[in-house]
């Protein structure tokens, strides 16, 4: 069974060519989701490899959709590799992890995607020192109402309480906790 994966980084990107894309492939089953590069925290990527079984292959359209460092590309394909699931890109015609020329692409193309990565992460720092210097920066907007945080607390609401009413780590809710006296 062709089974395909599609994802975007952020909830305002569209999926739809992705989708077409597998869909065309010939994928009977596809897992999609709007959710960061990092693997942790794709629930969809962890259905995948969870329904995915001996013989079949997981198709992506591009090999940044699945991974974006080598250590992930590698875990996850040594996951597969375990099952008996086969891998392959469609904009990556060479990446097919059922042929030798196949493994060695992937290895090659994972390694461009992690260094681009970093080259992005690196100008992205260098952009934000310079604006700093500027005095330009002045960092993300706060994500949290850290007045709420404590109003609930002088409400006599426990952390644990005021993180999940809040939909925030309990961290987040000590962190913010105003010091008492």
């Amino acid at each position: 069974m062709l089974v395909g994966y599609a994802r975007v980084s952020t909830t305002d990107q569209d999926l739809t060519v992705q989708l077409e894309r597998l869909s065309q492939a010939g994928c009977e089953k596809v897992f999609a989701e709007k959710q960061s590069g990092t693997t942790a925290d794709r629930d969809e990527l962890q259905r995948c490899i969870e329904f995915v079984r001996e013989g079949d292959v997981l198709l992506v359209t591009r090999l940044d959709r699945l991974a974006r460092s080598v250590l992930d590309l590698h875990v996850m394909l040594s996951a597969l590799s375990g099952k008996g699931v086969g891998f392959r890109c469609i904009d990556q015609a060479g990446v097919d992890t059922t042929t030798s020329h196949g493994k060695l692409m992937l290895g090659i193309l994972g390694s461009v995607a992690e260094f681009e990565t970093d080259l992005r992460r690196e100008r992205q720092r260098e952009g934000i020192a310079k604006a700093k210097a500027q005095g330009a920066y002045k960092g993300g907007k706060a994500r949290i109402d850290a007045q709420r945080v404590n109003e609930m607390l002088a409400d006599g609401t426990n952390p644990s309480a005021v993180a999940r009413a809040l939909g925030i780590s309990r961290q987040s809710v000590y962190r913010l906790m105003q010091p008492s006296g």
